[in-house]
């Protein structure tokens, strides 16, 4: 049994909280940089630029790439041979967050949903945890801004629907959104599972790296089209018309009940902003 130190998690935690608001990935940025190479619209052309130079003062300057610095989202792959010493796994979490965002001059954006009291710390973080073999902590941490969040939607398709209906499920959630989430978005697409499960499905989608397509041939076959189709809107680059409406789109699939079809779309701003360390 392998041991790790409460106090590490919560010093990787702090560290990614603020790399991930502070730096966009590469492949964000090669994927915002090919759509302004190939963006015909002048205005959605200008608007890439920004979305260049934005990324670029953030990580020279050491400034959050965007105010909403999101709610703090924590994929765990937790090694079943690894035990957690000197503190609770959750805890040495949650202070990993607070002292991140306290540290980094992150904004803090969690409230009580009646009372919209502020928690002020930006906890309690959104935690998921797989239990994986092996002696390693992978800890994955996605800021996930309100505006994006807030048009990502779940839906109970029916057998029949098919396809053709998740498609239509899917184009249909990003026309409603238009400009909203600030476009190029990132799109997750959950089909599958129960209905927690798909929603789980599609926000995990986002943080695989874009321009990367699923290893099963069928299922990349459909996020090409899913791409293709929600190209075809004409959306565009915050909402000015263009060719780039989304920067990619990933889809996860699950198997499901004889009865029923889940979908869920979860959507991402231009700033996919995910970083991960493995102890």
């Amino acid at each position: 049994m392998r041991q790790i130190q409460a106090e590490e998690i919560t010093r990787a935690v702090k560290e990614l909280c603020i790399e991930a608001n502070y730096r966009l990935g590469e492949d964000v940025l090669a994927a915002i940089r090919r759509a302004r190479r190939d963006e015909e619209s002048a205005p959605a052309r200008a608007v890439l630029a920004e979305l260049e130079e934005n990324a670029a003062i953030a990580a020279q300057g050491v400034f959050p790439l965007c105010q909403d610095t999101g709610f703090a989202v924590l994929f765990l792959e937790l090694g079943q041979e690894v035990s957690v010493v000197g503190g609770g796994l959750e805890e040495a979490l949650q202070e990993g967050v607070r002292q991140g965002y306290r540290e980094g001059y992150l904004r803090k954006s969690i409230c009580d949903p009646f009372t919209r009291k502020n928690t002020g710390d930006n906890t309690p973080a959104v935690v998921h945890v797989e239990i994986v073999p092996g002696d390693r902590l992978k800890i994955r941490m996605a800021p996930k801004g309100g505006g994006s969040e807030n048009m990502s939607r779940v839906t109970m398709l029916t057998p029949a629907e098919g396809w053709e209906g998740v498609k239509r499920f899917v184009v249909q959630r990003v026309r409603e959104a238009g400009p909203n989430p600030c476009p190029p978005i990132v799109v997750g697409v959950g089909v599958g599972g129960t209905f927690e499960k798909a929603a789980l499905l599609a926000k995990k989608a986002l943080l695989r790296p874009l321009g990367s397509r699923h290893a099963d041939p069928d299922v990349a076959a459909r996020e090409e089209e899913l791409y293709r189709e929600i190209q075809a809107t004409g959306i565009g680059a915050a909402g000015y018309g263009g060719r780039f409406t989304t920067l990619g789109v990933h889809l996860e699939v699950f198997p499901c009940h004889i009865a029923s079809l889940p979908v869920a779309v979860n959507i991402n701003c231009h700033a996919a902003r995910h970083k991960e360390v493995t102890l």
